[in-house]
């Protein structure tokens, strides 16, 4: 251990005659270093951040959607006509008989209808659904409570607000309490809830801009048609239901419930007007893709870092043929062929775990500087992307020092002392 000191502190004596030329050799490193874990937070974060809104939409969730066929979608310009498409209650009570492993199931129901507070209007939708609605939405209640299974049962006309739709219709007062108009009834508000974040951002603005409403209170006093009026023509469509939330007990059956639940629907619609949407198949897309990403870009970075390298390799070379004497006389002077490789890889390695610290501290500074002034962007340094940057750094330093220092040790001694 005392002869390693000895040739640590020369080696580190060494790098200090020529401070700039070592710290412009580490600099290859330093920005490799800190390249690799800059990128791989940004990657990281963005990565975690849509994995977090896939999630919100929860991941054993399976969710049904009505879709207006294409050929429905040219409303005609001069008469009235009446659309049957959308899923079904019958939909729901096969899926629910049929797939055991579903653990809950949750209709819901859009009503295109203002809703009023006084003057103030907003023209947004009501949807119409559950008791048990939250517990699979994933929706918490910022306010107040939701309605209960008497509600329902009885089709009381009660309402709970989503974040965006209480705030243009009251402003920044506590709509609970408080009543609004849909269509030309009134209902009871009763909660206001909490805004919505998924990975699907017109789904989050539409349940946040929505009203909801047992969905025994919208079939009593809407029925089973929407009524859209436009200059000369009045389209009315006739849907059950426009959405079907299923929440499967085990994550692993998620893909092929959704596949069977496809296989049903088709043999009993005519028309596609159903869309089937998997968080967790999206949730799996997601990481997919942010892994190879993160290969991608840490493979790019991974190339400063090899640049870095052969770097050090050039000056430690140029370092051997200006140390020649040196070596001579160290040899002369007892040093062994072991105590010059050793000698010369001490100073590469010191070169490249100095450079690999100044590398961390620089990239977890760029990433929270990206943080900060990046609107909407987040950033996660791991703890593995630190130990991969700084275990690369030093193997590259070491290997890139290996050969001058074995050059060093081979030179004759008699042939460097009269090296001039």
């Amino acid at each position: 251990m005392t002869r390693f000191l000895r040739i640590a502190r020369i080696g580190s004596e060494g790098l200090k005659l020529h401070p700039l030329r070592s710290l412009l050799t580490a600099l290859g490193i330093i920005i490799g270093v800190g390249t690799v874990i800059y990128m791989l937070a940004v990657i990281e974060g963005r990565g975690a951040e849509i994995q977090e809104r896939i999630k919100a939409r929860g991941s054993n969730n399976i969710i049904l959607r009505a879709r207006k066929p294409q050929d429905d979608t040219k409303a005609s310009a001069t008469r009235s006509r009446e659309v049957v498409y959308g899923l079904t209650y019958e939909d729901a009570r096969r899926i629910h008989d049929t797939f055991k492993e579903v653990d809950v199931l949750v209709p819901v129901r859009d009503v295109a209808s203002a809703v009023y507070n006084g003057d103030a209007r907003s023209d947004t939708v009501t949807m119409a659904t559950v008791p048990w609605y939250l517990d699979v939405s994933r929706g918490s209640l910022q306010h107040g409570r939701w309605f209960t299974d008497l509600e329902m049962s009885d089709a009381t006309p009660v309402a709970v607000l989503g974040a965006t739709l209480a705030r243009s219709l009251f402003l920044w007062k506590d709509p609970v309490g408080a009543s609004v108009r849909i269509g030309s009834k009134v209902y009871a508000i009763i909660g206001v809830l909490e805004a919505t974040v998924t990975s699907d951002e017109r789904e989050s603005l539409k349940r946040d801009r929505a009203a909801y409403i047992p969905l025994t209170t919208v079939r009593e006093r809407f029925g089973e048609r929407n009524v859209k009026t436009a200059t000369g023509s009045m389209d009315i469509e006739r849907v059950e239901l426009h959405e079907i939330i299923l929440q499967v007990k085990d994550a692993k059956d998620v893909v092929s419930i959704s596949e069977g639940v496809r296989t049903m629907l088709a043999r009993f619609h005519t028309n596609e007007d159903y869309e089937i949407d998997v968080p967790l198949a999206l949730l799996e897309e997601a990481q997919r893709e942010s892994n190879k990403a993160k290969q991608l870009f840490g493979s790019i970075a991974a190339i400063s870092l090899l640049v870095g390298g052969i770097g050090i390799m050039n000056i430690m070379l140029a370092s051997v043929t200006e140390r020649t004497r040196e070596i001579g006389i160290r040899r002369a002077l007892g040093a062994r062929r072991s105590d010059i490789t050793l000698q010369f890889l001490v100073e590469t390695l010191i070169l490249s775990v100095a450079g690999g610290i100044i590398g961390i501290v620089c990239g977890i500074s760029a990433a929270a500087l990206h943080e900060q002034f990046v609107t909407d962007s987040h950033t996660m340094v791991t703890a593995m992307s630190v130990v991969l940057a700084f275990g690369i750094s030093a193997f590259v330093g070491v290997l890139a020092g290996l050969y001058p220092a074995v050059r060093a040790s081979a030179m004759d001694p008699i042939e460097a002392l009269r090296h001039e």
